[in-house]
């Protein structure tokens, strides 16, 4: 039986003949796979992050699949893990119905239960078990061989929700199989660092807008004409003018936690975790018409404008540790009179390694000058530029070279930057340098930060590029026009307005 369900279609075929659960309308019904639980379905892996609206199913749909898969391949231990108390309870009221509506010859013969109470269910002639604990709960699946694990809402989980899910990692046999899944709550932590690193991970990536759910309809009388961004979502995803009355209305409920709430978009759906600094809708229309890039040293250097004769650049540098499980070093580099980011340097680089790239990519530029943030590991940095790198172009304040952050010049380099990024956006070229101003927020206490599990490396490096820019003397920008054929050249005067 086991074996004919890993058949494609098999399963599907006998969760749908098999089980039941209550409908919206509290009716006992089959259950019948709607549209993102057979696009689940389909997808190979035994991997899975699901990214999801609210209620399309999922969580019931895991539920189904792992009861399925824990009643019918003996010696099966199944642990789904919610991310509270009334959740849990929620999600063993489904498995328990489940088991409830089986025929009674299969509910006294191999699964009848010695144990079906604290949200566990035991299955001795089988020697399987279905289990739904808390997140709450560190120990959690603790001494346990776990051959289905399903992590729900992971992005609400309390405490330390990577230690935990290391935990149950832990317990999963080497062919088991695990889903995490949950609506977003905000970029960053545990569930968006997952989401991020799928592809290294081998996971298969799983998004469900809001529209998968047939149910989210609403009358379209009086809707009255749409507008650019709501003909844009017919055109290319085909919603009816009944699933735009409904967005509106979610539009109204829910105000600028709609595409967290009814996700549309797996990048956009990220809110950040407290009130972004930077404009979000600005930085989404600047994604999609980035340039390309070129790249080198391994992806840690992305190239947009390649130096020009006669142009001056500006390098602006965010220094770290160095050490891999670290935070990471970054630097910008920009035309000095336009403000263009030209190239930008990212990577987890000790001082003296920072310094010799550094070094070399402004000489590259021009020898363009450049200003390290002095603070903790930029003093290092300087040193190395100096008697390393014998680099002549270090950006001096106060008589100290380097630029100094501290409690004064932090606000006005965070907000001018903000300001600068909301007014001319094509200054901006880095797909990375956009997703870290969206998770720099204000937090509780008013001051700007990266929110929790993020980075502000990109950020701070642009800052202090431009805050040297901004403090230098005005000088006249000499037009030079590119030559016939230098399509690089032609493209960069053409954005920059040069």
């Amino acid at each position: 039986m086991a074996k004919a369900l890993d058949q494609p279609g098999a399963r599907l075929k006998e969760m749908e003949d098999r089980l039941q659960i209550r409908d919206k309308g509290g009716e006992l019904v089959p259950l019948k796979a709607n549209r993102a639980q057979r696009q689940f379905e389909a997808a190979a892996g035994r991997k899975h992050i699901v990214l999801k609206a609210r209620q399309v199913g999922m969580t019931t749909w895991v539920a189904a699949r792992f009861f399925l898969a824990t009643i019918t391949r003996p010696g099966t231990v199944t642990v789904q893990v919610a991310h509270d108390l009334a959740a849990a309870e929620q999600i063993f009221r489904i498995v328990h119905r489940f088991l409830a509506n089986l025929p009674e010859e299969w509910r006294m013969g191999a699964l009848e239960t010695s144990r079906a109470n604290v949200r566990q269910l035991v299955f001795p002639r089988l020697d399987s078990e279905y289990r739904v604990e808390t997140a709450a709960d560190r120990e959690a699946g603790r001494g346990l061989t776990i051959r289905n694990l399903h992590c729900s809402e992971v992005a609400r989980w309390p405490g330390n929700p990577a230690e935990t899910l290391a935990g149950l990692r832990a317990a999963l046999t080497p062919s088991g199989e695990i889903v995490l899944e949950s609506t977003p709550n905000g970029a960053g932590g545990c569930f968006y660092d997952e989401w991020q690193r799928a592809a290294e991970t081998g996971t298969v990536r799983h998004f469900f807008p809001w529209w998968y759910e047939a149910g989210y309809v609403a009358p379209a009388a009086g809707l009255g004409r749409l507008s650019d961004e709501e003909r844009r979502l017919c055109a290319e995803v085909g919603l009816t003018r009944e699933q735009i009355a409904y967005r509106r209305g979610l539009r109204a409920s829910f105000g600028k936690l709609a595409p967290q709430e009814y996700a549309e978009d797996p990048a956009a759906c990220f809110l950040a975790s407290g009130e972004c600094v930077f404009d979000l809708e600005v930085l989404e229309q600047r994604r999609a018409a980035l340039p390309a890039c070129a790249t080198r040293d391994n992806g840690r250097l992305a190239v947009w404008y390649p130096p020009q004769p006669g142009r001056e650049y500006l390098v602006g540098v965010d220094p770290a540790g160095g050490g891999a499980g670290g935070d990471y070093a970054c630097a910008q580099v920009i035309d000095a009179s336009l403000g263009l980011q030209c190239a930008e340097l990212h990577g987890h680089f000790s001082p003296p390694e920072l310094a010799h790239r550094v070094a070399q990519l402004a000489r590259e530029y021009n020898g363009a000058l450049v200003a390290v943030e002095r603070n903790n590991h930029g003093y290092a940095v300087l040193v190395s530029l100096g008697r390393l790198e014998h680099y002549p172009r270090v950006y001096e304040d106060g008589g100290q070279s380097g630029w100094l952050t501290n409690a004064a010049t932090r606000p006005p380099l965070v907000e001018n930057l903000v300001a600068l990024v909301t007014e001319a956006p094509h200054l901006f070229n880095s797909e990375a340098f956009l997703a870290e101003c969206r998770t720099f927020v204000r937090r509780k206490d008013g001051s700007p930060a990266a929110a929790n599990g993020t980075h502000d490396d990109r950020v701070l490096a642009m800052g202090i590029a431009h805050e040297v820019r901004r403090r230098r003397p005005r000088r006249r920008c000499d037009r030079l026009v590119p030559e016939i054929g230098q399509e690089r050249e032609r493209e960069y005067f053409a954005r920059a307005g040069g």
